[in-house]
């Protein structure tokens, strides 16, 4: 695979199951924490000098003996706490900050309220990623004069559909929006958790997919509240990776059946429509134009 594109809001997916790498951020297996030392400042006392000169033999006869010392002095320094001034506190490890753009997390239905626990035939566990650092809008090509009220209804259909005549094991979409801008929990597993979908087929790994309840084909008007609401979803998903809604993301697809063959490494907008990463026209021309705006009120939420 290709390295990450050179900016700076590039982030690295690497499905399946893969931790997400940031560009120019901490590789992949590095901890939550780095060491942080405080340059030696002021004279040391004749004492301090005799201790670390102590410790700087131990350490060059440790590594290499004989008249390479001066060098293995360099090298070994690498495994070893730079010193400090006595008297001054002793550097510790410090925590990397905390994600600095995170949006309040908006109410969201939970599935409960939609599905018939009595008449769920069984499903296995859910499957989780490392991260969300991708986020699919699609339409669910459904009718679009609905009454909000019904929409619990409309979503039991849609279950059935994909788990009866697709034989999915649970409904595709993380989360589903409807016109009055009511966000419900699609998928099982956890609204906050980074939940594998079946929404974006070749890029269902790190990534989550937002369904808008209707059809949004060019002209069909797309509800303010609708699109506020995506965009509240977007900034609060994203943001518990710190992923910026109008950043790029490099994704590998896993799938031949995605618009890109199994393995292609892709870089795509980090809240994309459908189409995006696969032949169709989801999410319908109406609201992919709409994408640009989500994408700046996700960022204004996150307070980039």
């Amino acid at each position: 695979m290709r390295g990450p594109v050179k900016t700076s809001r590039t982030r690295t997916m690497v499905p399946p199951g893969g931790t997400a790498h940031i560009a120019g951020g901490s590789e992949p297996g590095q901890g939550g924490s780095m060491r942080v030392f405080r340059k030696a400042r002021g004279a040391w006392t004749r004492l301090a000098r005799r201790v670390w000169a102590r410790r700087a033999a131990v350490v060059v006869l440790g590594c290499v003996p004989g008249l390479l010392a001066v060098l293995a002095l360099v090298v070994c320094a690498k495994g070893v706490d730079r010193p400090v001034d006595p008297g001054r506190e002793r550097p510790v490890a410090a925590p990397l900050p905390a994600g600095p753009h995170r949006a309040a997390r908006p109410v969201i239905v939970p599935r409960s309220r939609w599905l018939d626990a009595g008449s769920t035939p069984a499903q296995p566990p859910a499957r989780y990623d490392d991260h969300v650092v991708a986020v699919f809008v699609h339409h669910t090509d459904s009718p679009n004069a609905y009454r909000c009220a019904d929409v619990p209804r409309i979503i039991r259909s849609l279950y059935a559909g994909q788990t009866g005549v697709r034989r999915w094991d649970d409904i595709g979409y993380n989360f589903l929006v409807d016109r009055c801008g009511t966000i419900y929990e699609g998928r099982a597993g956890g609204v906050d958790r980074a939940v594998t979908g079946a929404h974006t087929q070749g890029f269902n790994h790190g990534t989550a997919g937002i369904a808008a309840i209707g059809t949004f084909g060019a002209g069909t008007p797309v509800p303010r509240a609708m699109t506020e609401a995506i965009a509240a979803l977007a900034a609060w998903k994203l943001g518990l990776s710190d992923v910026d809604p109008r950043a790029k993301v490099r994704l590998v697809s896993s799938n031949d059946l995605s618009r890109y063959t199994a393995g292609t490494s892709v870089v795509l907008p980090t809240l994309a429509g459908h189409d995006a990463g696969f032949m169709t026209n989801c999410p319908g021309a109406a609201l992919t134009s709409q994408l640009p705006l989500i994408r700046s009120r996700a960022a204004h939420l996150q307070g980039r």
